[in-house]
């Protein structure tokens, strides 16, 4: 008999912001969408939020400053889809594979990420501390694991955390092939991606819920301002400065 209390399966105080780093604008079909779609659609089944965004479909430049208009751009979509990044509880990132590595534009947007890991919130942490993120990969040829490790260190490197399972993904035959969403793929049907997509979506609901529940990362020992006025949390060499 499980000694586990019931749980919650209301979760519509969250939302999940869903960036597909697909090559593909939109509408053209995007396999990473499709992988993404059973993802999303268990979050939704359960209240919540789903903010989907295809970045290729904005301008979105390159840089490492969170507006780069003021740095010569004449325009730069990428501060207000990183309000919308900010208005969400979770990160899914969804990339295909190019050449055994991210995309272009999945290695731009966590970039464009960093550009404004320095921000803080009211207490004096890293602006993406408190939320949760997640990592979809799709293609055809190796890679999905190598992929899940950058990505996911990057992102728990801005203050993101990183739960377990927080991956899934699809590959099919080395060299050309048929892709996720293909007739006769054996994609959508793989047991080991719909585990681990439907593990990954529960476990970003799971954690989100439970850092918004409390109130996010306790604020001790990880406050900028605080270390920069001379605070060394116990740190055992202080006299180091």
């Amino acid at each position: 008999m499980s000694s586990f209390e019931p749980v919650d399966l209301d979760f519509s105080d969250l939302r999940v912001m869903v960036l597909n780093c697909t090559l593909k604008r939109t509408p053209e079909p995007s396999n990473t969408d499709a992988l993404m779609d059973n993802a999303t659609a268990i979050m939704a089944e359960h209240g919540v939020v789903v903010d989907r965004v295809r970045p290729v479909d904005y301008v979105v430049v390159a840089g490492v400053q969170p507006d780069m208009t003021e740095h010569g751009a004449q325009r730069d979509d990428w501060p207000g889809l990183q309000e919308r990044v900010l208005a969400a509880d979770i990160l899914l990132l969804g990339t295909p594979i190019w050449l055994g590595a991210k995309s272009s534009v999945c290695t731009q947007i966590v970039e464009r990420l960093y550009a404004s890991s320095g921000l803080l919130n009211d207490r004096g942490q890293s602006i993406y501390y408190g939320r949760v993120a997640g990592v979809v990969v799709t293609g055809n040829e190796d890679g999905i694991k190598h992929v899940a490790m950058e990505t996911l260190y990057s992102l728990q490197h801005l203050g993101y955390v990183i739960p377990p399972q927080a991956d899934c993904g699809w590959i099919g035959e080395a060299g050309p092939g048929p892709s996720y969403a293909d007739a006769g793929s054996g994609g959508p049907e793989n047991d080991f991606t719909r585990r681990n997509t439907a593990f990954m979506a529960w476990n970003l609901m799971h954690f989100a819920r439970m850092l918004k529940a409390a109130g996010g990362v306790p604020a001790h020992g990880n406050q900028r301002a605080a270390w920069d006025a001379g605070a060394r949390f116990d740190h055992p060499n202080p006299e180091y400065r």
